[in-house]
């Protein structure tokens, strides 16, 4: 029987503070992924997760429980996200291609017997996606992320966002109507 994430908090705040491991071990997959989603480096996404489970465990007495754990976990990696992205002015244009530390790119997925062709049609889509989310403001982008990759809820992401549900509608529709321009202009500049 898998434990909650309010158990394992109530453990951490009565002094076992290794209990909190498996809150990082849990959510960080899914806060590394909307870091990476929303900054589009490897390295500011490491980061960022990195500062969201250290504010987390910093000010988990702070945590009320009116929310789920991981609608305040979010929120934490989504201020931390925007909070870099404000330093860089909103002018965030690095690459968005995974590289090892020594800035070799490498591959997130085997894909097996997949042929060449294929495969070289499916990484280009991904690519001009990636391009495409990277252009949207953040408040638009950070909606998408965590409605098509993290595969919230809209209820669930207006409480992490602590907007109405309209609003997160809304800018999802928004979104993916500006991606789906910049992706026809991106086909047809091929």
């Amino acid at each position: 029987m898998e434990i909650s994430d309010d158990q394992i908090i109530e453990r951490t705040l009565a002094g076992e503070t290794d209990a909190f491991s498996l809150l990082v071990r849990r959510w960080e997959r899914p806060i590394y992924g909307l870091s990476l989603r929303m900054l589009g480096r490897d390295e500011d996404a490491r980061d960022v997760c990195q500062e969201t489970f250290l504010a987390a465990f910093r000010n988990l007495r702070k945590f009320r429980g009116d929310a789920k754990f991981s609608s305040w976990l979010y929120r934490i990696a989504l201020n931390a996200c925007h909070s870099r992205l404000r330093k860089q002015n909103g002018l965030y244009e690095q690459s968005i291609d995974q590289e090892d530390d020594d800035g070799r790119k490498f591959e997130l997925a085997d894909t097996g017997a997949e042929n060449l062709p294929d495969r070289l049609h499916r990484d280009r889509r991904a690519e001009l996606v990636r391009k495409a989310l990277q252009a949207l403001p953040p408040e638009m982008r950070q909606v998408i992320v965590m409605k098509e990759y993290e595969e919230l809820t809209f209820v669930e992401i207006a409480e992490v966002l602590q907007i109405p549900v309209s609003t997160v509608k809304s800018r999802v529709y928004t979104g993916l109507q500006q991606m789906r321009a910049r992706l026809e202009k991106m086909r047809g500049a091929l």
